[in-house]
């Protein structure tokens, strides 16, 4: 497989041009005061409690999500084509999410198979005819991309649930603003720091009809969740509570918050547990983190959720492959971005293609996240190639293949100095009555040499993400 785009160096080895003033002050800058910085960048993110949860570790075990000194620069033109893609593709989603919980066009003019959309665990029948604020399903949005050696950016995935990652995002900019504010003020970068204004002016906007001054949640599973300390961050940067689902109660399809001076009615609920945890009353009966009537609510109007419920089948990896016919299906567009080659297992003759030449390809649970669930061939010994191979055999609807594409990489601060390593980037697209492209977005960097798995649960780090502005 071949290194990748390098994100600073040309082919001949040549600093590009939105690169020089990182180059200047690298070879300004001493050795020892970077390692300074450094380090004291690992001493503010522990200081502020910046970790998050691993799933399958012992309980109570926290990570810190190393963070990177060097950034991962865009100039504005590149990024110019990226926004008017991202609205493109967000804009095309919640379309389509909208007309398959409706009309059913696309369906019917049989441009995507229906037992795709309406035999998925992630399309909610309760969904169908539900009047959403605004047709707005996924008000936040996170769209994984990566730049393979060609060059070209492509859609890794579609995040249309309970995307995360952007409180990394907001404090990744805060630490490099503080540690060298010499290279911001030596060009313009596009800021960040908007964020929770414009997800609470999307939230507010998104309130029932009739609403003035909406009163807004944020609706964490709790502090076991692998995100509570995004969901705290984010209720104490737009200055609204977090509530677990037993600080709500729902009479008279509206829903309540429990505070010291009594009931409160709350109208807009920014929602980070999924679907299944929502209503015990309408999903799974078990769940201790949902709110009974919650669900009874939301189709009456009397409250909005952010995401709205049903949104995965947007983002399931099986739908995918066909965003690009949304797109010319709804906006009458030819995309900007481009998909990954994919591979439905579902189709005997994708899954004849893909045992074939499973040591080459990447394979993924339809329904995957986090770097989990997958099967990276090139990287894959033999006995997992095997085992996974059976897996596969076993349930092949529940799989997609794509093959191995050699992520671009920035220079990154390892144990031996600056070395490339593997990126992607996932942007942050806010909809409401417009929609707010978040300038840049999270970087996510691979720190073991050669890897291409970003994901934080499988050890990667971040890093800050600027766009100049010129």
């Amino acid at each position: 497989m071949s290194p990748g785009y390098d994100e600073m160096h040309d082919a001949q080895g040549n600093v590009r041009a939105h690169y020089a003033a990182f180059d200047d002050w690298l070879r300004d800058t001493p050795d020892s005061e970077i390692e300074r910085k450094r380090r004291e960048a690992e001493v503010s993110f522990h200081r502020v409690g910046i970790t998050f949860s691993v799933y399958g570790e012992e309980a109570g075990t926290e990570r810190l999500i190393p963070f990177d000194l060097a950034p991962r620069i865009l100039p504005a033109g590149e990024w110019r084509m990226l926004e008017a893609g991202l609205r493109q593709r967000v804009l095309a989603l919640n379309l389509f999410l909208a007309d398959v919980y409706g009309e059913r066009r696309i369906l019917r003019e049989k441009l995507i198979p229906a037992e795709l959309v309406l035999d998925n665990s992630e399309y909610l029948s309760q969904m169908i005819g539900v009047q959403v604020p605004g047709g707005v399903y996924s008000h936040v949005s996170g769209i994984d991309l990566v730049r393979a050696g060609d060059g070209l950016y492509y859609v890794l995935e579609d995040n249309l649930r309970v995307p995360s990652g952007v409180s990394y995002m907001l404090e990744n900019r805060r630490m490099m603003a503080r540690l060298v504010p010499e290279l911001f003020a030596r060009q313009q970068i596009a800021p960040v720091e908007r964020y929770p204004d414009a997800l609470l002016e999307i939230l507010r906007e998104a309130a029932p009809d009739g609403i003035d001054g909406p009163t807004v949640a944020v609706l964490t599973p709790g502090a076991a969740n692998s995100a509570y300390f995004e969901h705290a961050f984010l209720a104490q940067q737009m200055g609204v509570e977090l509530v677990e689902g037993q600080d709500l109660f729902v009479r008279d399809d509206m829903v309540y918050m429990r505070t010291t001076r009594g009931p409160q009615r709350v109208h807009v609920i920014y929602r980070r547990i999924n679907d299944d945890y929502l209503d015990p009353t309408v999903f799974r009966a078990d769940s201790m983190l949902g709110v009974p009537g919650i669900f009874g609510a939301y189709k009456a109007g009397r409250v909005t959720l952010a995401n709205a419920p049903g949104s995965g089948v947007g983002d399931d990896k099986s739908v995918y492959p066909y965003v690009p016919e949304m797109i010319r299906f709804y906006l009458s567009e030819e995309p900007i971005l481009l998909n990954v080659p994919t591979w439905v297992l579902r189709k005997p003759e994708d899954l004849r293609y893909t045992l074939e030449r499973l040591p080459e390809l990447v394979v993924k649970e339809v329904h995957g996240a986090g770097g989990y669930g997958m099967l990276v061939g090139p990287a894959a010994t033999k006995k997992e190639i095997e085992d996974f191979r059976q897996r596969i055999l076993d349930d092949p609807e529940n799989y997609i293949a794509q093959p191995t594409l050699s992520l671009s990489t920035c220079p990154t601060f390892v144990e031996s100095g600056l070395a490339p390593r593997h990126i992607d980037l996932r942007p942050y697209i806010l909809s409401g009555k417009r929609i707010h492209v978040v300038p840049g977005g999270l970087t996510r960097v691979a720190l073991r040499e050669g890897s291409l798995v970003v994901n934080s649960s499988q050890g990667g780090g971040t890093k800050d993400t600027w766009v100049l502005e010129s």
